[in-house]
């Protein structure tokens, strides 16, 4: 039962945005880039585990992670706006994202962050 309401607040998340997205792109956006997914990820780890250490860890693997996400927001609007269809836009600019994830990994490794 408590997977099921995991799943179904979490769910419920990416329907509001896509929902309120088709009324306001502004709104979607504003819903959207606020951390309700870290937020709760966090709720459920805390709840789970009773482990501040590890919420802690995971906010901090959060934020590091959240820089390479940045270019699919950047890339893909640029690659629409040059004409590129949506399904190939997205998929290099998710092609990208990835690619940074792979470097900002690497860097972390390097720096004593291990994954």
């Amino acid at each position: 039962m408590y997977l099921l309401l995991k799943f179904s607040l979490s769910a419920a998340v990416v329907v509001a945005v896509s929902e309120l997205a088709r009324r306001s792109t502004l709104a979607g956006a504003l819903l959207a880039s606020l951390p309700l997914t870290t937020l709760l990820a966090l709720i459920w780890l805390y709840v789970d585990t009773q482990d501040t250490a590890r919420v802690a860890a995971l906010s901090v693997d959060v934020l590091w992670m959240v820089i390479p996400s940045l270019a699919l927001l950047a890339l893909l609007p640029v690659l629409l706006r040059h004409g590129l269809g949506f399904w190939p836009a997205l998929g290099l600019s998710s092609l990208a994202t990835a690619a940074l994830y792979v470097v900002m990994i690497a860097v972390l490794r390097h720096f004593g962050r291990v994954f």
